[in-house]
């Protein structure tokens, strides 16, 4: 096969331009996510060369001056000159857009990097690239400044080896930080490493920690799928694996439930991790459906009175991670959310249909144990939605629509309105004094509300604490969710700056994640950040905000002279000027807003599950690793 990868399948649809002018336009965004998508880039090339069966090993390096290197054992990038651009095939591949081998020359078959503009955008928005090509017994190597060939490409020597050696340095005139992440490449490349079964990728961090990783998963999505229900109990031991090819669509599908009520599907195009799914998602829903229903039928476990399972009722507590591979992936634009192609529908609904029932036939107690939970879920949510009509029709009949313990504000206009969610009465009645009429609403809640973590939608909506946040928002709740609804766009979660604030902010956190989370996505999720201190001196009064603050200022101030302390235990200390001035005022007040990383989906539903499920162990040995990182804890 190597023969048909040679300079000549190097295809040129357009040339370069914009990048360095637009550089949102092909990487998201010039922010740390932007400044990280680099890297996946040149990754993702290298896992090219891994899913055409050339390549089993991959080396990523954080460099000491906050450069990147990735070296792959794959073929090695052609070094020919490519006739249609009379340059060399690197020198395309690196500063032409839309160039590579992916384009039906005959260098891929399936590949992760669709549009064919990582490179030579990596190339743009780096100060320096460096390319290191070992082929055919001999290393070539050519250097770029800002997109721009330095020196031409070169032969430096022999070598035994075969591959590519990518190094570059992102540009500071671009990015507004340049500084990687090691935790955030971790989690990524352990990623890609459970969807390339065999694959061995190695994260080096050659900075003042040293820090190095191995992944490697022969087991693929199976031990994909255990690594994301290691802190869950499980209600079967078996990972229930699908795999087969259907119209030139490989599909690969591994699912476990596990006890608790909430549904993890996470879905995957040639390696790319499709948040907001697709038909291949359509297809796995419909079969597991249509599945589960014939053989709860046949089995006689569904009488013939009793209505069908429906998919949310299946899907409660399912693990699945769904991984399909294709030669021409159809995707909505460049950021690759969603997949459109109509033949991947039906694959995986094939596919999952017959290797579904033949295991269902073979391991009936797993099968009765799935229909029997899922019996259970369909009473749960049946009560649900009653709880939730009866609320309705209450609304309707006496003209109940908000919560009496709210203070809502005067102005109508969700997008000038935001509501305060106050731990406890006290601190309820400084923010009511405290507030801006106009556009500040006050919601008290008492104590603590339910942890939703361990609950269905019928138990949650059965809580005054969690009933009342609902009522107040107007959108609704779960499956009947309408952001459209939505009576304020900012919702400020306000607790003291405490352990029990901090457990309070988590139990409401995880409500809005599992059962508003487009409030999330939408950014209208906040937290109020109060201070800790009050420092005051010769009628000068400074608020502080942590102990390195207090730190600072009396060393500033000169700890020898005069002055007053005073450390906050509550927002109910405060009168309601200092909480004004400190907390809720929009000109001075410091506020955080909550967000998702939705290729990280997976990360955050075990970051929840290790916080809020039952496993003691998991959460103490998480609150031991990542106490340092408090302040700055990515939810």
């Amino acid at each position: 096969m190597s023969e048909l990868y040679g300079a000549d399948q190097i295809q040129i649809l357009e040339g370069l331009e914009a990048v360095r002018k637009r550089p949102g336009m092909y990487i998201g965004s010039t922010s740390e996510k932007g400044l990280h998508h680099l890297v996946y880039e040149i990754v993702d090339n290298a896992v090219d060369e891994a899913l055409a069966g050339f390549c089993d090993t991959i080396k990523v390096m954080i460099n000491n001056d906050n450069s990147i290197t990735v070296i792959d054992n794959g073929r090695g990038i052609p070094i020919g000159i490519n006739h249609k651009a009379g340059i060399s095939a690197v020198e395309v591949v690196f500063t032409k857009l839309h160039a590579g081998g992916k384009f039906g020359g005959g260098g891929y078959k399936v590949s992760g990097g669709l549009h064919g503009v990582g490179a030579a955008v990596v190339n743009a928005l780096s100060e320096y690239l460096e390319v290191d090509i070992s082929v055919e017994g001999k290393r070539y190597v050519q250097v770029y400044q800002r997109g721009k060939v330095t020196d031409p490409l070169k032969e430096v020597g022999e070598t035994l080896e075969q591959g590519t050696k990518v190094t570059f340095k992102p540009d500071k005139e671009i990015f507004e930080v340049t500084e990687f992440d090691y935790k955030i490449l971790k989690l990524k490349l352990r990623e890609t490493a459970f969807l390339t079964k065999g694959l061995k990728i190695i994260l080096i961090d050659d900075r003042e920690e040293k820090q190095e990783v191995e992944f490697c998963y022969e087991g693929g999505i199976k031990e994909y799928v255990e690594y994301l229900n290691q802190h869950k109990d499980t209600v079967y031991n078996e990972i229930i694996y699908c795999e087969g090819q259907r119209d030139k669509v490989y599909v690969e599908v591994a699912m476990q439930h596990n006890n608790s009520y909430v549904e993890g599907v996470y879905t995957f195009v040639n390696n790319i991790t499709t948040p907001e799914g697709g038909t291949h998602l359509s297809g796995f829903r419909n079969a597991l459906t249509k599945t589960f229903n014939e053989y709860a039928r046949k089995q006689k476990i569904l009488k013939e009175n009793e209505q069908n399972l429906s998919g949310d009722d299946i899907r409660e507590g399912l693990t699945a991670i769904i991984s399909i591979k294709l030669e021409d992936p159809q995707f909505e634009g460049q950021t690759k959310q969603k997949l459109g192609n109509t033949e991947a529908r039906a694959a995986v609904d094939g596919v999952v249909s017959e290797q579904l029932l033949y295991f269902l036939e073979q391991n009936p107690n797993i099968a009765k144990i799935i229909c029997e939970k899922s019996i259970l879920a369909q009473r749960a949510r049946d009560a649900a939605r009653k709880a939730r009509d009866l609320t309705r029709r209450k609304s309707a009949l006496d003209g109940m629509s908000l919560p009496g313990k709210l203070t809502d504000c005067s102005d109508k206009d969700p997008e000038n309105c935001e509501i305060y969610i106050v731990e406890g009465d006290s601190a309820g009645g400084s923010a009511k004094s405290a507030r801006s009429r106009a556009t500040q609403a006050i919601l008290p809640l008492r104590g603590k509300i339910l942890n939703v973590e361990k609950a269905r939608l019928d138990k949650i909506l059965s809580n005054e604490e969690i009933r009342a946040m609902i009522t107040a928002f107007g959108a609704g709740v779960s499956d009947d969710f309408d952001i459209s609804k939505l009576r304020y766009h900012k919702i400020i979660i306000m607790t003291d700056a405490d352990v029990d604030g901090s457990h309070i902010s988590t139990l409401l956190l995880t409500f809005f994640y599992r059962f508003m989370p487009e409030l999330i996505k939408e950014g209208y999720i906040y937290l109020a950040q109060p201070p800790l201190y009050k420092l005051e001196k010769n009628k000068i009064v400074k608020y502080l905000y942590s102990d390195k603050e207090l730190e600072d200022t009396l060393n500033e101030w000169g700890r020898d002279s005069n002055y007053k302390i005073q450390r906050y235990k509550g927002l109910g200390e405060m009168n309601a000027d200092q909480l004004w001035d400190t907390t809720m005022d929009p000109e001075k007040r410091i506020l955080l807003r909550v967000t998702i990383d939705e290729e990280e989906s997976s990360e955050v539903d075990i970051t929840f599950t290790t916080l809020m499920g039952d496993k003691v162990e998991p959460r103490r040995k998480f609150i031991e690793d990542n106490a340092k990182y408090a302040k700055n804890l990515d939810i």
